[in-house]
């Protein structure tokens, strides 16, 4: 696999998760559980949008085939895809919807900080802009997950239903393959095992304040480092991808 393979294949997982789980939160617009929170939720969705388009506009010229961002992101198939597992699963209430986008966005956080170390400058340039509007993501999930957690009987018990439904889909973050490998070794990628402690110690930090337990011997699901996904992706793409489909020449 060459540098420049990797790369577009690495900016693809990238580009995707945020492209994804952009889509998940947007479903909320106009369904929040009141109005203050229903448009920071709403906020967050259009910051990842933009993370999104950033990192596919460059995906698309690393390519150097033509393609757009609008391309990759609405004339893809769910195998072509490489959106992390836990972005494209189901909103269900909004403690899962909480939960999930803590998750990711004490990933992220800690995933960009180093990203800003790149070799690559565009790559370099896109985190550094991320990180701004991922801090304040992290800030706003860890808030709600400390307050599902510590609120009623009722909150409780459905942060610890989304827990058990989630935490399977955590592991996968963190998996490397062979982009990895030739990324690394150019330092334009990083090495996501120095990710992994840091993103676990504030994960425990804010589920601890929750009053919220990790659960025990839980299978790791994976996939999408080789396009493969769970049932849901499916669905996300064929609403997301419906109008650019039917009217592939549209202009507005």
């Amino acid at each position: 696999m060459t540098t420049k393979e990797a790369l577009f294949k690495y900016l693809l997982r990238l580009g995707d998760t945020s492209m994804i789980l952009a889509q998940r939160n947007a479903e909320w617009c106009g369904h929040g559980p009141f109005l203050e929170e229903d448009l920071a939720l709403t906020n967050i969705s259009l910051d990842l949008l933009g993370q999104a388009n950033s990192i596919l506009q460059y995906a698309g010229q690393v390519e150097g085939k033509g393609r757009t961002e609008d391309d990759l992101a609405f004339h893809r198939t769910e195998r072509e895809y490489y959106n992390h597992l836990i972005a494209e699963q189901a909103n269900g209430d909004y403690a899962k919807t909480i939960l999930r986008q803590f998750f990711c966005d004490a990933f992220d956080f800690y995933f960009y900080s180093e990203l800003v170390k790149s070799k690559d400058e565009m790559l370099a340039a896109i985190s550094a802009k991320s990180i701004k509007e991922i801090t304040y993501h992290l800030r706003h999930s860890s808030s709600w997950v400390e307050r599902l957690g510590n609120g009623t009987d009722e909150s409780h018990s459905r942060m610890e239903k989304a827990m058990d439904e989630l935490w399977r889909f955590t592991g996968e973050m963190f998996e490397m393959n062979e982009v990895d490998s030739v990324l690394i070794k150019e330092g334009i990628a990083i090495d996501l095992n120095a990710v992994r402690p840091k993103w676990e110690n504030k994960v425990k930090e804010v589920l601890e304040k929750a009053t919220l337990k990790i659960p025990a011997n839980t299978f790791m699901q994976r996939g999408s480092r080789d396009a493969k996904h769970t049932e849901h992706l499916g669905f996300i793409l064929s609403e997301m991808q419906s109008l650019p489909r039917s009217l592939p020449d549209a202009k507005w």
